[in-house]
């Protein structure tokens, strides 16, 4: 075989396929209705699930009777989750579930199950610490430099509340999976088979986590996994509806039950993003030079302990700190990741502090932002400084900033306001296998899942440059997790993973054609390259022969060559890094009357690396921020202290940003050649992190006030207006 093959990027200017634009190949599929998701799915003699639920926040279960739920028509199997004598933490907490031969019948029966309950005291309210008493946690002071002295000779002291609820995840589709335990369906009959089309983000990792909890070994596993319906963190597991679920096809003889959370169910436990409220204090000079930050946080995520966010947020540098957190015990719902986990909260915080002591400084928050730059990292110091340029210039940032109390005599205000992120996005332990057949048919064969961010595309892409065929050519095959396995997609490492195993993968298979098609050219393997569905010699392309042609050569056999991506040898291959940067800008217009805030323009800058599909790295980054404006405008899980149950658990009062709400996003992707040296670096999480600190900034600069807590509700901004703190 030739020398170990060169994994490198193509440069810039001679690639053919990465770095275009095609449309998600998925696109159509999905489109007509024809992409098939885990709850669209069918199977002959299918049953239907529906769970049972604690409608308290805190309670003891004493009795349980699924005798009438179990007589009822139609009813294959009830399942006790939580037996009596358990203790029930929040409001949906799962007791027991049933499976019937229709959803109908199902719900009804759920309804029979009678369930007695010993009501415990609860507690629910977060957004005041002084009512926390023993539910507080704190985490115990960090302190750098001296932050008293600095504040003593500081020239500008600021202090401020604030604070961001906890958001539900809000997934389009539920979590839950349909699932079939088959009793002694291995193949030497001795032991049972379950396979299981779940909506996940972790297909290659399902069974190995499931196999535990029913003993089932996870070889004995089968996962298939086309299309998921959002997960944005919350989706890395079977969850206890798959144990659930597989219990129930196990008590129902084998069928396969159809399990799926409700709405109300799915807001209420399938996972939310953590509330933080935090008291800030900002010190520095007149020049606009930050030398303090003080901060006192808490916040929660459900029933156990949760860590604060990162504070301040990118400055870390900042000389002179005093940082507390408490994590507030709340018996609601838990905490899952969601794009950026704490993050948003940090960026919040922080450039809402920020934002408000360049405001008493009488200094324009872009030259603060621009100055203390110095405090991020040091690597990225300048690249933070080009992305508020660039932003600002986009933004209009010249003409249309005005200092707070100075946007005009009209109700209708306008303002400006900035905000930074920061991610890591490395790529996850990932392996791909490309098989070569000798018709010249290629397919490519990787565990993996594809979130809707478009991981498909961005395959095929990687695989048609290195082989130098067209994208239609390739045949990929995802999903399952018979196939190499691949790492969970969250963090923002899914694209850097695959990327880097598929090219491997694909120079692998090329290397070995290569020595097949070299004794034809009358050259050497590593003097040949595969371009425009050619194998060629380097030196002399007119000295060629057809794709087809080569993998003739190959007779019956067929390549096969696998990739793997090592996370520990991301950096020094420069196929995928870490380490992405970006600026924000909200541009908004208050009415001082209603209290109505409405989006005029959002701008974002970011970098990320190598961009493989620019098309598809924008779309990451208007969803972001299309769901980062529904945060700030509109959504806040409520409690009702008093019951301890949830009042909006649905999508009619917990509202999501609509079409007509986000007004116009610009995007820049910060593509220098400095940043394509970097290699790949993921792209979901860093423009989902800073646009509720943007649209708050802004929302201040034009109504010449913080609104300190959002969402950004008309209630909030009048509040704000009149002075009160409701």
């Amino acid at each position: 075989m030739a020398n170990t093959p060169d994994y490198a990027w193509p440069p810039m200017e001679k690639r053919k396929v990465i770095g275009t634009s095609p449309k998600r190949l998925d696109g159509p599929a999905k489109s007509t209705g024809r992409a098939k998701y885990s709850s669209d799915f069918k199977i002959k003699g299918m049953l239907f699930g529906a769970y049972v639920t604690s409608p308290h926040a805190h309670a003891r279960i004493t009795a349980i009777d699924t005798s009438a739920a179990e007589k009822t028509p139609g009813v294959k199997a009830v399942y006790v989750a939580a037996e009596p004598g358990s203790e029930v933490q929040w409001q949906g907490f799962e007791v027991a579930a049933v499976a019937a031969t229709t959803e109908e019948i199902a719900r009804e029966a759920a309804r029979k199950v009678k369930v007695t309950y010993e009501v415990l005291p609860h507690f629910v309210e977060d957004a005041k610490l002084e009512k926390a008493g023993t539910r507080g946690k704190a985490a115990g002071e960090k302190l750098t430099g001296d932050p008293d002295k600095a504040f003593q000779e500081a020239e500008v002291v600021c202090e401020g509340h604030y604070g961001i609820p906890v958001v539900y995840h809000s997934c389009l589709e539920p979590h839950g999976q349909v699932i079939q335990w088959i009793k002694g369906a291995a193949p030497d009959g001795s032991q049972d088979v379950v396979n299981v089309w779940p909506s996940v983000q972790f297909v290659s990792g399902y069974a190995g986590s499931l196999a535990p909890n029913i003993k089932v070994p996870a070889a004995n596993i089968k996962v298939k996994m086309d299309y998921i319906g959002g997960g944005f963190g919350s989706k890395f597991g079977p969850d206890a509806w798959a144990v659930v679920g597989a219990n129930l096809s196990k008590n129902a003889g084998g069928a396969p039950v159809k399990l799926f959370l409700d709405r109300a169910t799915e807001q209420m436990i399938a996972g939310n993003r953590p509330s933080a409220y935090a008291n800030i204090k900002v010190a520095g000079s007149k020049d606009g030079t930050i030398t303090a930050y003080q901060v006192s946080s808490w916040g929660t995520g459900g029933l156990a302990t949760v860590g604060g966010p990162p504070q301040p947020y990118i400055w870390d540098n900042i000389p002179n700190k005093r940082i507390n957190h408490t994590s507030i015990s709340v018996n609601a719902g838990t905490q899952r990741a969601w794009r950026a986990p704490n993050n948003q909260q940090a960026a919040y915080l922080t450039w809402a502090a920020v934002d408000d002591w360049a405001a008493k400084a009488g200094l324009d928050p872009l030259e603060v932002f621009l100055k203390n730059s110095q405090y991020a990292p040091e690597a990225r110091v300048e690249t933070y400084r080009y992305q508020l340029q660039k932003a600002a210039e986009i933004a209009e940032w010249k003409k249309l900033w005005k200092p707070r109390g100075q946007n005009g005599s009209g109700h209708i205000k306008r303002g400006l306001g900035i905000a930074m992120n920061a991610w890591g996005g490395g790529g996850h332990a990932s392996t791909c296998r490309a098989v070569i057949n000798p018709d010249g048919s290629v397919s490519i064969e990787i565990g993996t899942q594809d979130l809707g961010t478009g991981t498909r595309t961005i395959i095929t892409q990687v695989a048609a440059e290195t082989l130098g065929l067209p994208m239609n050519h390739i045949k990929l095959v995802i999903g399952s997790n018979d196939l190499p396995p691949d790492g969970a997609s969250g963090g923002s490492t899914t694209v850097g993973g695959v990327s880097a195993s598929t090219r491997k993968a694909t120079v692998n298979a090329l290397a070995k054609l290569f020595e097949v098609a070299a004794p034809a050219l009358g050259a050497q393997p590593e003097d040949l390259e595969a371009v425009d569905r050619h194998i060629r010699v380097k030196s002399n392309p007119n000295k060629s022969m057809t794709w087809e042609a080569a993998c003739r050569k190959m007779g019956t056999s067929k390549i096969s060559a696998e990739g793997v991506n090592d996370q520990r040898l991301g950096a020094r291959e420069g196929l995928q890094t870490s380490g992405a940067a970006g600026v924000q800008i909200a541009d908004v217009s208050v009415d001082t009357e209603t209290g109505l805030v409405k989006m005029n323009r959002f701008v974002a800058v970011q970098d990320c690396g190598l961009i493989i599909n620019p098309r598809l790295a924008e779309s990451q980054i208007y969803g972001a921020i299309i769901m980062g404006i529904g945060t700030a405008l509109y959504e806040e899980r409520i409690m009702d202290a008093a019951t301890g149950r949830v009042l909006n658990p649905d999508l009619e009062f917990y509202k999501l940003a609509g079409i007509a709400d986000i007004g116009n996003i610009v995007v820049h992707l910060d593509i220098r050649p400095e940043n394509d040296k970097r290699g790949v670096i993921g792209l979901g999480e860093p423009p989902a992190i800073g646009i509720c600190a943007a649209v708050g900034n802004a929302v201040a600069n034009a109504i010449g006030v913080r609104v300190p807590h959002i969402p950004m509700t008309p209630m909030h901004v009048l509040n704000a207006l009149e002075g009160r703190n409701a």
